[in-house]
């Protein structure tokens, strides 16, 4: 390919919306342009990019017998509703409906095609295992698209799903699937990417894995111990709560407590700390709008995946009126409205004596004891695990909370959609059964974008070899010098011939803005023909990462060039 016929402009000036670098870079660079919120179209370079992202992820889901199938973007509303998710996904879902009135759908997941592809197929228990997969456009109308191709509406994910007769076959083959993400991730040049317990939100099912890039960038927080192996997604993660200290009972007193209303301030009033103060965070349910209060220890944060889990369906913030049964920044258990869902966090346990709310503007309780003051209640992990917490697994005070982006997720689905979409098979035994399934995601532009965020400099990407636009980018510096043309051009075609990818640039443009342009397009390799090097009789052999600079004989150039690749493969 020469660079002069190369479709996207490069430039130099950050651009002013894009708030990291691997979104800058691809912009710069003539790798995308924007078409709508989280919508872009790809230039050739990205998409050379992602084809050879699929190329790997098709190898490693080949070579653990997947089978690549297709299924349509646009789909028919029926068969989410058979799953019953048509009415249980919210605005992230684009339904429309067809010229002839039918509802539809834009696939943002493909749970439900799966099983409708292979239903009538898969009806005796002799034609399991087996896992399809396909490579695919989606769409998912996400409320806050950001970070370039990290978090977009429009997107491809390889999605596979696979099929089994009993969960001890899915633990086997989630595990192959395991092992097979880390051979993706490693060959594309991220061996750092960590696996992560996760909750499996709307994809459902009892097990759920996270692959994540550990960046100060990613949008998600990752609980990991220093000790152990133990890591988990913040949302998933086990609030583990020892108090001790907090052993003396106390009369209950109802205090004034003027212009008090959050947890700081009541620390100041009473010259206490957060630890000691019951704190309710109060919901409504999307659906009706009823309220609930968590009561939780004041100095953490609650958990709103563990609620809606919990309670079996969405939740927000609580809009508080006059009218609302709950007093806002006075809300404590005792006279509390019995309209009111009423959960307590586990952090709560072993306290004898807190200070919360007297359900009265400006009034506080002291010396709450819970046991004593409201009665046997029921305790469960509601909260969001914090640095320096204590470990799930090995029980010590080793949490760290670090920043992810999620390049994969696996999950172990169950019965959850083939049991919906009554999928059956007859077992050896002549039962009808619901096959067992797992599901397996990675998306392919999110996973270009973290190779970019990980291996960039202040110029451009520094691309892996296995994944980069080409192998080779052949500079012809001054190339209306006729030496140096003819031999450019001489390497070019031999280079070709012999299956190298090469960009060329023949340009008649300065070095300066040559290199530039060499730099954005990030290709491993950087050949340079000039006249002073030719007048030397050597080729100038370079690494775009700038730890390899050799003068190479003009002879020897192109067995150079193919170690050089070679060695960086």
């Amino acid at each position: 390919m020469k660079l002069d016929k190369l479709c996207g402009e490069r430039f130099k000036e950050w651009p002013s919306d894009c708030v990291v670098d691997s979104h800058a870079l691809m912009i710069r660079g003539g790798y995308m342009k924007p078409m709508a919120n989280g919508i872009f179209s790809l230039y050739m370079p990205l998409k050379r990019v992602t084809r050879k992202i699929e190329q790997i992820i098709r190898e490693e889901m080949d070579a653990i017998d997947g089978q690549e199938v297709m299924f349509p973007v646009c789909m028919p509303a029926n068969i989410w509703q058979e799953s019953g998710r048509y009415d249980s996904i919210g605005k992230e879902m684009m339904r429309f409906n067809d010229r002839t009135g039918s509802p539809m759908v834009l696939g943002m997941t493909h749970e439900e095609a799966a099983v409708h592809l292979v239903r009538d197929y898969a009806n005796t228990y002799a034609k399991y295992p087996f896992m399809i997969y396909q490579i695919q456009t989606k769409f998912r109308d996400e409320a806050r698209p950001r970070a370039g191709l990290i978090r977009v509406r429009e997107f491809t994910m390889k999605d596979a799903y696979s099929f089994h007769t009993s969960q001890e076959d899915l633990e086997q083959y989630y595990d192959r699937c395991y092992k097979a993400y880390e051979r993706i991730y490693a060959r594309a040049g991220l061996p750092n990417v960590v696996a992560v317990a996760s909750d499996s939100g709307m994809m459902g099912g009892s097990v759920s894995h996270e692959f994540m890039l550990l960046t100060p960038i990613g949008e998600d927080s990752i609980a990991i111990c220093s000790e152990c192996d133990y890591r988990a997604n913040m949302e998933a993660a086990e609030s583990i709560i020892k108090n001790e200290g907090n052993t003396e009972t106390k009369a209950l007193e109802l205090v004034n407590t003027p212009n008090t209303s959050t947890i700081e301030d009541l620390c100041a009033f009473f010259s206490c700390k957060p630890q000691d103060t019951c704190k309710a965070v109060i919901y409504q349910r999307n659906h009706d709008d009823s309220f609930i209060v968590l009561f939780i220890r004041g100095d953490l944060e609650a958990n709103e995946t563990k609620l809606t889990n919990f309670l079996g369906c969405n939740i927000h913030p609580a809009v508080i009126t006059a009218e609302s049964p709950v007093c806002a920044g006075f809300t404590g258990p005792i006279g509390l409205d019995k309209n009111v869902t009423v959960l307590y966090d586990t952090s709560l346990i072993g306290l004898e004596s807190l200070v919360c709310g007297g359900n009265k503007v400006d009034y506080h309780y002291t010396g709450l004891n819970i046991a004593r003051d409201v009665g046997e209640v029921e305790y469960h992990d509601f909260a969001k695990i914090i640095e320096g917490g204590i470990c799930p697994k090995c029980g010590k005070h080793t949490i760290t909370v670090s920043r992810g982006i999620e390049v994969g997720n696996i999950f172990q689905l169950g019965t959850k959609y083939s049991k919906s979409m009554n999928m059956t098979y007859i077992d050896s035994e002549g039962k009808l059964q619901n096959p067992i399934m797992g599901c397996y995601g990675i998306g392919v532009g999110r996973l270009a974008a973290s190779v970019c965020e990980t291996y960039h400099d202040e110029y451009g990407p520094i691309w892996p070899m296995a994944i980069a636009p080409w192998q080779v980018h052949l500079c012809a510096v001054r190339a209306n010098d006729p030496e140096v043309k003819a031999f450019a051009d001489g390497l070019y075609e031999k280079l070709q011939a012999q299956g190298v990818e090469v960009i060329y640039d023949d340009r008649s443009v300065s070095a300066g803005f040559m290199f530039s342009d060499a730099d954005l397009l990030g290709v491993p390799v950087r050949v340079i023909v000039s006249p002073r090097n030719l007048k030397e009789g050597v080729v100038e052999l370079t690494t775009r990462d700038k730890s390899y600079s050799e003068k190479v004989p003009m002879d020897n150039i192109t067995e150079a060039i193919e170690a050089l690749i070679k060695k960086l493969s």
